[in-house]
């Protein structure tokens, strides 16, 4: 009960007008000294630590700033995945159609060393020659990365990444073909062509393309 140390003073005040008469204690009067009490107001002085608070505040919402960029970059990092087109061919024609290919890539601007050729079945003629060289010879025009390569879907594996990839289903077993698209797919990093028969295709990527 707060209030019980002011109750003394109700008493004394209501007495003090019996002592009045006494001795004229007017000095009573100055017990509105008490009125100082409202010097609580000093406590109102304390903004002064009050006023770090603010920056406190500012700095979660610059944090708070941060992460919003980092969603954006997060979205450009994520790796694209390569456009695919589908060139009609028999397994007789797929070698021929990816040749035509190839020209329209390099007709188009795009430098001989952006694409990657893989074939399913009979090795393309430039690399059965390059390849009676040596493969060290071989492998070190693919890491020269000068020209159009050429390799079949054996050896393919070790070719690395480039913009366009086109393979030429001119036979071979089903697993070979299924194995060729799907290093293909992995290596192109913009374009990848399919020659070949649109059946035989979507019968082996499970999938139309």
């Amino acid at each position: 009960m707060p209030l019980i140390p002011e109750e003394p003073q109700i008493h004394e005040s209501a007495q003090g007008p019996r002592a009045t008469p006494a001795s004229g204690r007017t000095a009573p009067t100055p017990r509105p000294v008490p009125g100082p009490r409202p010097a609580a107001p000093s406590r109102p002085g304390r903004p002064g630590p009050v006023r770090p608070a603010p920056p406190v505040q500012r700095t979660p919402r610059d944090a708070a700033a941060k992460p919003g960029p980092s969603g954006p970059a997060a979205d450009a990092a994520a790796p694209a995945t390569p456009q695919i087109q589908l060139i009609p061919a028999s397994a007789e024609g797929a070698l021929d159609a990816a040749e035509e290919a190839v020209d329209l890539l390099l007709d188009s601007g795009r430098a001989p060393g952006d694409v990657l050729v893989i074939t399913t079945g009979e090795q393309h003629p430039w690399a059965a020659h390059e390849l009676s060289f040596g493969e060290t010879s071989y492998w070190a025009q693919h890491d020269a990365g000068d020209d159009v390569f050429y390799t079949d879907a054996t050896v393919a594996g070790r070719a690395a990444s480039r913009p366009v990839v086109v393979v030429a289903v001119n036979g071979g077993a089903e697993a070979a073909a299924a194995s060729a698209l799907s290093l293909a797919h992995s290596r192109a990093t913009a374009l990848l062509i399919v020659c070949g028969d649109p059946q035989r295709i979507n019968s082996v990527l499970g999938t139309s393309v």
